[in-house]
C-alpha cells in the first residue's frame, strides 16, 4: 500500500456565496454564537458562559423575553451571574443593583429615594434569539445583528423529524473540536464497539467542494462501498459543522448538527442534535439522560483525553501544525482544509492554531487547573435532563437508606413476630433500591475511560 503524505490541496470550484473578493478576514464579532438549547436554560436563575473569555450572563424578563449582559455589574465589577432573578430583573448579590432590559441599571437600595440613577450604571447588553429550539447570541452591536444568519436546519421544521440534544464542555479550544468532529476516518477506531467497529476502518473518498470565508463544503464516502450515497460534511464558520444523509427513494433523511462555542483559550461548549424521521419507536420513548449515560457520554469521553493530549504534544513541541501533522489523502483532506481555512480568514481570532499559522497558543497559566475528563461538571449539571434525574436519583438514594434504618430499628424492637418480618424484609428492599439509586448515581458522575 501507498501511502499519500504530500500536501493535501481543496478541490477547486466556484463560490455560491456572495462574498466580496477582498474580504479576506473573519470578523468573529459580527457572528452568532450558540448558548444553550432551550430546555437547558434555567427558569429561576441567570445562565452563565463566555465568549473568547468574555463573561456574559443570560436570563429572562417578567415578559420571559431573552436578555444577555455582560457579566460584571457596574458598581464594583462583581458577577452579576452570582446574583438572582428578581421580578424579571437580575441583582447584584453584592450591593443589590438591579439591572433589566438593555442593561438599564433599574434600582441602587443605597442611593436616596429622590436621586437618579447615574446614567454610567447600565452595562452593555447584546442581542439574543431562539431559533430551532437553541438560544443564539450575537457578539457585535445590537444593530448590526443580521438574523438571517442564523444557520437553520430545514428537515428539523418537519412534523415527522426528532431530535436527541445534547450539551458538554470541553477541556480545549473550539479549533480542536471542529478539527475532530470534521474526520470521519477516525471514528471506526476510536470509538470501536461504540459507535463504530474497527473492522471498517478504511480509505474514504473525501472531497472539498468549496471553500470560502462562510466556511467549507465537503464530502465523503467509504471506498469498499462506492454504490452507497455521499455523506455531506459542512463546515459552517464560525462553529457549525453538520453531517446530511438522505435516502430520497424512502423518503429518510439523517443528520448531526454538532455546534461550538469557544468559551476561552482551552475551553469550548458544545451543543449536538442528532435529527432524522426514522430513529425507532424506542429511542423516541427513551428519556434524555438515559440516552446520554448509555451513548452520548461515551462518545465525546472516548475522544476527550486523546484531543487533550494531542494538544499538549502540539504545543510542546512549539511547531506549526505543517511541521507535526503527516496528513493522507483519503482521510484527513477536510481536516487540513479547516486548518488552511483559520490560515486564510482567521487572523483577527483572540487566538487560533492554523496549519502554517497561529496566534495566542501554547499553555496558559490555568492549564495546571483543568480537570481534563469530569463528567458531572462538564455535561451533568449544565443538562437540565441529567441534572434534575440525578437529584431525584439521590433524593430517592438518601430517603431509601433513611426508611431502611428506621425501618430495621422497628423490627429489632417490635415484640409481633409478623411486624418484625415484614419490616426487615421492606428494609432489605429500601437497601436494595437505594444500591441501584447509588449505581444510576455514578454514572452522573464518573466519565467512560478507554481501555
Amino acid at each position: 500500500m501507498t501511502l499519500e503524505t504530500e500536501t493535501l490541496q481543496a478541490t477547486s470550484s466556484t463560490s455560491t456565496f456572495e462574498t466580496p473578493e477582498n474580504q479576506q478576514e473573519f470578523n468573529w464579532r459580527q457572528s452568532w454564537y450558540p448558548v444553550c438549547f432551550l430546555q437547558d436554560l434555567p427558569t429561576n436563575r441567570p445562565y452563565t458562559f463566555s465568549l473568547y473569555e468574555e463573561p456574559f450572563v443570560l436570563f429572562k424578563d417578567q415578559n420571559g423575553q431573552l436578555i444577555c449582559l455582560t457579566d460584571r455589574c457596574s458598581h464594583r465589577a462583581a458577577r452579576l451571574s452570582d446574583g438572582q432573578i428578581i421580578d424579571g430583573k437580575i441583582e447584584c448579590s453584592y450591593h443589590g443593583w438591579q439591572f433589566g432590559n438593555n442593561g438599564q441599571c433599574l434600582h441602587i437600595p443605597q442611593l436616596a429615594s429622590d436621586a437618579k440613577i447615574p446614567v454610567n450604571a447600565c452595562v452593555p447588553s447584546f442581542k439574543v434569539l431562539e431559533r430551532q429550539g437553541i438560544i443564539w447570541m450575537w457578539a457585535g452591536e445590537a444593530e448590526t445583528a443580521i438574523d438571517e444568519l442564523i444557520p437553520s436546519l430545514p428537515d428539523w421544521n418537519k412534523p415527522e423529524c426528532f431530535n436527541l440534544d445534547y450539551v458538554r464542555d470541553l477541556p480545549y479550544d473550539q479549533s480542536y473540536f471542529i478539527e475532530n468532529i470534521i474526520d470521519p476516518a477516525h471514528v471506526p477506531i476510536s470509538h470501536d464497539g461504540i459507535i463504530g467497529s474497527r473492522e471498517d476502518a478504511q480509505a474514504l473518498d473525501i472531497e472539498v467542494i468549496e471553500s470560502n470565508i462562510q466556511g467549507i463544503k465537503g464530502r465523503w464516502q467509504r471506498t469498499r462501498t462506492p454504490n452507497l450515497p455521499w455523506i455531506s460534511l459542512d463546515f459552517i464558520a464560525p462553529n457549525l459543522i453538520l453531517y446530511k444523509f438522505a435516502n430520497v427513494q424512502q423518503g429518510k433523511f439523517w443528520g448531526t448538527a454538532l455546534y461550538s462555542i469557544p468559551l476561552g483559550k482551552n475551553r469550548c461548549r458544545i451543543l449536538i442534535r442528532n435529527y432524522s424521521n426514522s430513529f425507532p419507536q424506542k429511542t423516541k420513548l427513551m428519556p434524555p439522560w438515559l440516552d446520554h449515560i448509555l451513548i452520548r457520554n461515551k462518545i465525546l469521553e472516548g475522544d476527550l483525553q486523546l484531543v487533550v493530549e494531542q494538544k499538549a504534544q502540539i504545543e510542546r513541541l512549539k511547531k506549526n501544525l505543517k511541521e507535526v501533522y503527516l496528513p493522507l489523502k483519503t482521510s484527513d483532506t477536510l481536516v487540513v482544509e479547516y486548518r488552511k481555512w483559520l490560515d486564510k480568514f482567521g487572523s483577527s481570532l483572540p487566538f487560533y492554531q492554523g496549519y502554517s499559522t497561529s496566534k495566542n497558543v501554547g499553555n496558559s497559566e490555568s492549564d495546571e487547573k483543568l480537570i481534563t475528563l469530569d463528567r458531572f461538571s462538564q455535561h451533568t449539571i449544565i443538562c437540565h435532563s441529567c441534572n434534575q434525574a440525578y437529584q431525584v436519583t439521590n433524593k430517592v438514594r438518601q430517603s431509601c437508606i433513611g426508611v431502611a434504618i428506621a425501618l430495621a430499628a422497628i423490627g429489632i424492637l417490635a415484640d409481633d413476630s409478623r411486624i418484625r418480618i415484614a419490616a426487615i424484609s421492606v428494609s432489605i428492599t429500601a437497601i436494595v433500591i437505594s444500591a441501584m439509586a447509588q449505581t444510576l448515581k455514578t454514572h452522573f458522575e464518573r466519565s467512560y475511560t478507554r481501555h
